[in-house]
């Protein structure tokens, strides 16, 4: 990407309304951006942030009002005619193509060409390019199925920057990014700012916002709130502009772990070839156990060699008893569930309806011999009720939910069949911070309960503010156990890093 080449866009919003039907999902947006400014946009999941983008950048009409880019009114019919205009746009939950290479995928709809023929080679040395831009050193030949999360979030930064952008919004775009890859980001966004492209970063995570932007805007339940420099503004109050509330109390008191209390899941001498070597741990009933490290250091691998979706080898025992599991049904079956880092890919069918997802893994309550749908909807009342999963109504798809509330179902579904170990993925990520709040409380009161609760977290606060004890991996090994006074992010960064023990 030639940024010098660019030349930012200025936006402005007029009375922007957006409707599903009977359902306002956007009441009279009105606001305007400068180029060559970062603009932070900050709303609870459901603010309609994501909707107001997604018009933006052609994916979808408004039902009223005007967009007008550089003093003219555009009404984009795609996506595609609104990157012709230099408007793209990285969506938080992945756009991309599994079976294709990452080289494909950055130049798909926008191929290279020789004549009538593709320019294989041209893309093959443009994607290099501007996969380097983003840090990311694999090869542009390799298929995106073969990627992790994380590579799949830097694929999807360097697509955008291949196509030249002049307004670049990005949503969420460091959830799944270490800190060297979220500081290597900062720096290309820093770039961008100086040569006069226009960025609007969503986020949740409001130390970056107060970091890179340079002005905040605020959306709440589809209304624009207010909007300040963000030098102006304190992260406190941006959190209480989102949740028109003071916000307080974000981590609970971490509940005491039961006294001399068996492991109720205990790994010995456990490997994923090529990506965790000779691991080992324990969790007690009533313990929170964190997982901490670099991506690429085998944590979430490690868990799926566990519940037997990679080959493994090692030994487990879940309450006393030695077992192995072939699947994650089976480790379920024996009191042990995972709520994946990929809520959307693995985590819930988002367009299977609410009920169809809670009462997944439990069937069997439901079913003597046929299924007892007034059941499960007894059920799914209790869950909305427990888990705080707002909802228009019972009947949505999980595709109708927003961010954090199919999170939280997501939450509901692993932790119904009443397992006595649960995982948890990154369970925050991409919610909003009252979303976090709720979700940190019920972490907790799952430990008071008595169950064993492990956390495997890219946010090291996250960890600091849950956790009894956490683990730190590096490169497929254990690296350290870190607990007490000496749970800090400098020391579960310099355990990640193997610069722990390096003198300065």
């Amino acid at each position: 990407m030639n940024t010098s080449a660019q030349a930012g866009l200025a936006v402005e919003f007029d009375n922007v309304v957006k409707e599903f039907g009977a359902v306002r999902v956007l009441h009279g947006i009105s606001f305007a951006l400068e180029p060559g400014k970062v603009y932070g946009l900050l709303g609870e999941n459901g603010a309609g942030k994501s909707t107001l983008m997604k018009i933006l950048a052609g994916y979808q009409p408004q039902t009223s009002g005007e967009i007008r880019v550089n003093g003219k009114p555009v009404t984009f019919a795609s996506s595609r005619k609104a990157e012709d205009e230099g408007i793209v746009l990285i969506h938080q939950e992945f756009n991309l193509a599994d079976d294709l290479t990452i080289s494909d995928n950055i130049f798909l709809g926008h191929e290279i060409r020789r004549g009538l023929l593709l320019d294989d080679k041209a893309m093959h040395a443009a994607a290099a390019g501007v996969l380097g831009q983003v840090g990311l050193t694999i090869d542009p030949a390799t298929k995106v199925s073969r990627l992790i999360v994380a590579e799949k979030q830097l694929v999807e930064i360097a697509k955008a920057l291949a196509r030249n952008a002049r307004l670049l919004i990005m949503d969420e775009p460091t959830a799944t990014l270490t800190p060297s890859e979220t500081g290597r980001l900062f720096k290309l966004i820093d770039q961008m700012r100086d040569n006069g492209v226009t960025i609007i970063y969503i986020s949740h995570k409001l130390d970056e916002v107060e970091r890179i932007t340079d002005e905040v805007i605020v959306m709440r339940d589809g209304r624009f709130v207010g909007r300040s420099p963000t030098k102006d503004i304190t992260r406190r109050h941006m959190a209480n502009m989102m949740i028109g509330r003071e916000v307080s109390d974000l981590y609970p008191p971490r509940a005491p772990v039961p006294a001399e209390t068996a492991p109720m899941l205990r790994v010995r001498d456990f490997s994923v070839p090529g990506w965790a070597s000779n691991i080992n741990f324990e969790v007690r009933s009533g313990e929170i156990l964190g997982f901490a490290g670099l991506v690429g250091a085998g944590r979430t691998e490690l868990f799926e060699g566990i519940l037997g979706l990679r080959k493994a080898s090692g030994k487990v025992q879940l309450a006393g008893k030695d077992v192995i599991f072939r699947s994650p049904r089976e480790a379920a079956d024996h009191g042990l569930t995972y709520l994946s880092e990929d809520r959307k890919g693995k985590g819930l069918h988002v367009n299977f309806h609410l009920r169809e997802n809670l009462t997944l893994m439990a069937l069997e309550r439901y079913a003597n011999p046929l299924l007892k749908p007034a059941s499960e909807d007894r059920a799914l009342e209790v869950a909305v009720n427990e888990f705080g999963i707002r909802t228009g109504t019972l009947r949505n798809k999980a595709s109708a939910l927003s961010g954090g509330n199919q999170q939280k179902l997501a939450l509901a579904k692993v932790l119904h069949p009443e397992p006595k170990v649960v995982v948890l993925d990154e369970p925050t990520r991409g919610v909003d911070i009252g979303a976090k709040r709720d979700i940190y409380h019920l972490i907790n009161r799952l430990a008071e309960k008595g169950l064993a609760v492990v956390i495997i977290s890219s946010e090291l606060l996250e960890l600091i503010g849950l956790a009894h004890r956490v683990v730190v991996m590096r490169a497929g090994h254990f690296s350290a156990e870190v607990h007490g006074d000496k749970l800090t992010e400098q020391e579960l960064i310099a355990h990640a890093t193997g610069t722990a023990h390096v003198d300065a």
